[in-house]
């Protein structure tokens, strides 16, 4: 819960001012679309003023953007030169129940990642550059405007995920790759789960270059469907669906679509995960290597499920305080508490509890970033 108001920031130095002259916690706010983990008890520091695009070079496919942009404003920059972020990051609010505007800050913190994930890597993987303030005040740099080999930390890296728990981000700066001129989706019907995450590994294994690949137990006719999405020139699309339905076909009968915003609305779906939208139930985030992910729907029967990368990311919709990671035990992984329902609120950590040996280095990195721990302490269990 909020304790108070730390008046936003307008730059990066007043950012570190407002850091190093805090007497107590402070609760790290971006466009406060995503509220995952324990509550923060501090004072409030919004970054809604560290807002704008520093830096957009098309030719170089490299943007450098304040922590506080909304990424709306950012796609659309990128869009009038037929440019896209890689990760195609997911807008956590129709799950979530969320309002707020998501900025590039928070999805770096969250190293948020749709779909394309397994053709193009998760946020970080596209991430160059960062600028933050540590718990001390401290401004710090690394990485820059270019792809490079350096040697010593990697904190562009480290700082996607650590959800504010390490520095407060105030810039960011991300490689880009061209838009898509075309894409289509090759949908087959029916398949069990088992057979849903083969079908998925075969079209992954493939040479035509699946850019989404995912399984919905229940589809919006109620029947389970499976679908990978390829993208490129027309040309190209038209013949790498032709070849995976060909391929797919002793899974069933596929269906091929190729229509722009039917194409676009499915993935954006599955990128938010609208299918589990707007249910009273706990809904769960959970990781695993993708030849599991039918082993993890089978475990969570009954459960309304999506699966994402290929079998690798499940989410889960399920009764409340179901105690999810002890249905799963023995299936290696780690499943993260993303919305509670009602009553389930404390009943779980948020997050998955770290091995001996992990939660010993986090922590003596949390003690090297934030000596004093007052960046959203607690957070993360």
């Amino acid at each position: 819960m909020k304790e108070g108001l730390v008046a936003g920031p307008s730059d990066e130095n007043e950012l570190a001012e407002a850091v190093a002259n805090a007497d107590g916690p402070l609760c790290i706010k971006g466009g406060g679309t995503r509220r995952i983990g324990a509550p923060v008890a501090g004072t409030e520091l919004s970054l809604a003023g560290l807002s704008g695009i520093t830096l957009y070079e098309p030719e170089a496919l490299t943007i450098v953007a304040r922590a506080g942009t909304p990424v709306a404003e950012i796609e659309v920059a990128l869009s009038r030169e037929n440019q896209r972020l890689p990760f195609e990051p997911m807008d956590h609010r129709p799950l979530l129940g969320t309002e707020g505007t998501p900025t590039i800050g928070g999805v770096v913190a969250a190293n948020v990642s749709g779909p394309r994930r397994i053709a193009a890597g998760a946020c970080r993987d596209s991430l160059i550059g960062v600028r933050y303030v540590d718990g001390a005040g401290t401004i710090v740099k690394n990485g820059g405007r270019v792809m490079k080999n350096v040697t010593g930390y990697d904190l562009v890296k480290l700082m996607a995920g650590s959800y504010g728990t390490l520095g407060v981000l105030s810039e960011v700066s991300f490689k880009l790759l061209p838009a898509n001129a075309a894409g289509g989706t090759v949908m087959v019907d029916g398949l069990s789960p088992t057979d849903a995450v083969s079908a998925l590994a075969t079209a992954l294994g493939s040479p035509f270059e699946v850019s989404g690949a995912a399984h919905i137990p229940e589809g919006p006719d109620g029947a389970p469907v499976t679908m990978l999405r390829v993208e490129g020139f027309e040309t190209q699309v038209t013949y790498r669906t032709a070849e995976l339905s060909k391929l797919l076909s002793r899974f069933g009968v596929a269906r091929i679509d190729t229509d722009p915003a039917s194409v676009a609305k499915t993935w954006a779906d599955i990128r938010d995960v609208t299918a589990l939208a707007g249910t009273l139930q706990d809904i769960w985030r959970i990781s695993v290597k993708p030849t599991d992910g039918a082993r993890v729907a089978e475990a969570l029967e009954g459960a309304k499920l999506l699966l994402d990368w290929g079998g690798g990311l499940v989410w889960a919709g399920v009764a409340p305080r179901t105690d999810v990671r002890a249905a799963l035990m023995g299936i290696p992984g780690h499943a993260t508490l993303m919305r509670p329902a009602p009553g389930t609120a404390g009943a779980f950590e948020a997050f998955h509890p770290e091995p001996p040996a992990v939660a010993a280095i986090a922590s003596g990195l949390r003690q090297k970033f934030d000596p004093r721990g007052i960046l959203n302490p607690g957070l993360m269990g």
